[in-house]
């Protein structure tokens, strides 16, 4: 990518966007890739969805905006979605009208477990030291938000706000997650910074709000990434150890393709001088779980974020888990210009190709931040084409439910867009992919992250509707839900 991250003075983006539906229509970015505009099929969708929803919303007696707010504003986009790309979703015309019949078609809830949930804290980078570095977030780009919002007149109650970052504390993080979605658990991660410490949600952060949001809850909801950056040799290794002995880490989340203030290039995780003494950190540390950021590429050389690096390194380490954060996916600039042509996935195709070639391979599963949210949205046919290939390279249980959030608003719309995407049977057919089951999807959305994070599964299920935030949720959908329909990340414009 000519522009490694989006994180620039452009007319033509702009962060953060107030959308009409509860599933967004274009393509959000979680900060680190640039996005494309809005398709003419999302377009259509947008259309589409519109139209049904204002003539429901008149035969029901209701107004648009609380229309919205209903079971049948969801079921409206599904609806939608399905008239413009073919029936990927299951969904009835029943349903925007009758709550019940979309309970019914939801079925028993799954135990979800997201992998990679954001927020951005307000004391980042508070004199904006960052601003002018290359592809770093500044203060100013996350306050633009507000400004946006407030200057467009989209949310009256910011009339008179002068622009502050609240909106994205983890006080609205709770709401987004844990209110508005089905979250069950979730993992708080960050994009990188100049060095670890000042990234936009340093680890001594992350590990406070998760604190914090368990204290709240008085249970286990929320877990915590510490960060790990190689290139910085003994100071890294040392800085590990801080975070897995004060913070009580929980994992690390590595980017092989972004470099630290001094660094011109990224490195790989194959890499025996500078990643393997990180690798053998976390096993001297016992936090033997490594998130890496793989696709969407990161950084001034896109190649650092291919995912084969990963191969070697799990054959070398295989007690340390690999999740590869967003499948490995290049992005969806990449489909018209590679699958279009050849049928494969950039990047992820070819990585589960490799993994095929090694059935030895137990330690790496494959995560779908931003990956599942951008393609459900833009590219249906090439998501079933991705999630029947990670299945089937990795294995349903090597699957990890992630979403990216809050920078895509509340995960619900991804969780729903989930629980309701069927691989077509032609595919099935045609390629042998395992077909999404009520099994399959019950794996990926929570029990294998739980087997990978030594946490009950079946114990949390029963204890979580008692604690603190499963009350609360239960007494906000009975009052009626306010959803805010937001995201928090850039769009194109």
């Amino acid at each position: 990518m000519a522009r490694p991250t989006p994180f620039r003075n452009d007319s033509a983006m702009r962060q953060g966007k107030v959308f009409s539906t509860p599933i967004p229509t274009q393509i959000i970015s979680n900060e680190e890739f640039t996005p494309i505009g809005q398709t003419e099929d999302q377009a259509r969708v947008e259309q589409t969805a519109a139209a049904l929803v204002e003539r429901t919303a008149a035969r029901r007696g209701l107004t648009r905006r609380d229309f919205l707010k209903t079971t049948g504003g969801m079921a409206g986009v599904l609806l939608a979605m399905n008239t413009v790309f073919g029936r990927f979703f299951n969904v009835g015309e029943v349903e925007l009208f009758e709550a019940a019949a979309f309970a019914e078609q939801q079925g028993v809830p799954y135990f979800i477990f997201d992998v990679q949930t954001h927020y951005v804290g307000s004391q980042y980078d508070p004199a904006d030291a960052e601003s002018k570095r290359k592809g770093a977030v500044s203060k100013q780009a996350l306050l633009s938000l507000r400004r946006f919002i407030r200057e467009a007149g989209l949310n009256p109650k910011l009339r008179d706000d002068r622009g502050t970052i609240d909106d994205l504390s983890w006080k609205n993080f709770v709401k987004e997650v844990f209110l508005d979605s089905e979250t069950a658990i979730g993992l708080i991660s960050t994009p990188p910074g100049p060095y670890p410490q000042e990234a936009v949600v340093p680890p001594k952060e992350m590990a406070h709000i998760r604190d914090e949001i368990n204290r709240v809850a008085g249970s286990r909801r929320m877990l915590a990434h510490g960060l790990a950056t190689p290139q910085l040799g003994v100071a890294d290794l040392d800085f590990m150890a801080m975070q897995a002995e004060t913070l009580n880490v929980d994992a690390w989340k590595c980017y092989t393709g972004s470099c630290p203030k001094g660094f011109d290039r990224g490195w790989r995780m194959d890499d025996e001088v500078i990643a393997y003494p990180m690798l053998a950190q976390a096993r001297k540390l016992h936090v033997k779980r490594v998130c890496v950021h793989k696709g969407l590429p990161l950084g001034p050389v896109p190649d650092y974020n291919h995912p084969r690096d990963l191969i070697k390194a799990a054959k070398d380490f295989p007690d340390i888990d690999f999740l590869v954060y967003h499948s490995g996916f290049r992005g969806a600039a990449s489909v018209d210009e590679v699958f279009a042509k050849t049928g494969e996935i950039p990047w992820t195709t070819e990585f589960c190709r490799m993994k095929q070639k090694e059935p030895g391979i137990s330690n790496i599963y494959m995560e779908l931040g931003s990956t599942f949210a951008q393609l459900v949205t833009t590219y249906p046919m090439v998501c079933a084409h991705l999630l029947g290939q990670i299945i089937e390279g990795f294995g349903a249980d090597h699957v990890l439910w992630g979403t990216d959030s809050i920078w895509y608003g509340t995960p619900q719309w991804q969780i729903e867009a989930f629980r309701r995407f069927q691989i077509p049977d032609q595919l099935i057919e045609t390629y042998r992919y395992q077909p999404l089951t009520r099994r399959v999807k019950e794996q990926i959305f929570g029990l294998n992250a739980a087997r990978v994070f030594g946490i009950d599964a079946a114990a949390k299920r029963n204890e979580l509707p008692t604690d603190v935030l499963g009350r609360l949720r239960m007494s906000y959908l009975e009052e009626g839900p306010e959803p805010s329909f937001r995201a928090y990340g850039w769009v194109a414009g």
